[in-house]
């Protein structure tokens, strides 16, 4: 049967013309994994961010998380960084010194204990199982050998939670930037879609490859900050595409939108 001159073209969807509560689902999604990534930038600041004792991310941040301070032991590293606020000035020279002596057991129990029991054990417990639990002699005795960094078991276990995890944010999140109908070109939308999951391979990529050498300390960096431009750029222009662009749009033209 020939098309009649009154049937109506379908048009695809696009974030120009769903209905009211797809928009409201979308931007509730949106602003929960921007709060959650910001989260994310906060924790790496209290984390790696005071890996080096000093306030802000930087290369040697990087270098020491992942390859170690190789100049230290590990729990003289931790209480010049990022636990260098937990305990005195008092108690944190008692344990270096006390590491520095080849942590004898016998000085463990007359001094180190009662500071460890003070300072550390609210954290460092058997019911604390990404710590290390500090009611264990051994567990300590191992953090006073020469800092190598984060281990191998524990950079295989963040790098599948981070690639499921990330992946699955993004995938919802390119999802919902790919209905946008804004009037760029074809190639900027398929890279902006893309590129998240290259600099997330890079990202965990870079990891390991600065645990084996800290010259790759850069690639974190880049890897994290491509990252964090992608979710950006797509969070704002879906954002702008359903709440401000469609009300400068007429009804003929948000019904005739192009999906692109």
């Amino acid at each position: 049967m020939n098309k009649t001159s009154t049937e109506r073209p379908v048009h695809p969807l696009n974030l120009g013309n769903i209905a009211t509560p797809f928009k409201l689902l979308f931007t509730g999604y949106l602003s929960a994994v921007a709060i959650g990534y910001i989260m994310a930038l906060i924790q790496i600041l209290f984390t790696h961010g005071m890996a080096d004792g000093k306030i802000g991310l930087s290369i040697e941040d990087i270098v020491y998380s992942y390859y170690g301070n190789r100049s230290g032991t590990v729990l003289e590293k931790k209480l010049n960084g990022s636990m260098k606020m937990n305990a005195s000035e008092t108690d944190r020279f008692k344990i270096i010194q006390w590491v520095r002596d080849d942590a004898p057991k016998a000085e463990f129990e007359q001094e180190i204990k009662p500071i460890i029991e003070q300072d550390c054990i609210m954290c460092h417990n058997e019911h604390a199982s990404s710590l290390p639990n500090f009611k264990d002699f051994a567990a300590i005795k191992k953090l006073t050998v020469q800092d190598h960094g984060i281990s191998y078991a524990s950079l295989t276990r963040i790098s599948h939670i981070h690639l499921f995890g990330i992946s699955f944010i993004f995938m919802f999140v390119g999802g919902i930037f790919a209905l946008t109908t804004i009037n760029h070109h074809k190639s900027i939308k398929y890279a902006a879609i893309i590129m998240p999951f290259l600099f997330l391979l890079m990202d965990i990529s870079s990891w390991w490859l600065t645990k084996l050498s800290p010259h790759f300390a850069w690639l974190v960096i880049i890897g994290g900050a491509g990252l964090g431009i992608s979710f950006a750029y797509m969070w704002m222009t879906s954002i702008y595409q359903m709440w401000f662009l469609s009300r400068k749009l007429g009804h003929s033209d948000r019904r005739n939108a192009m999906f692109r």
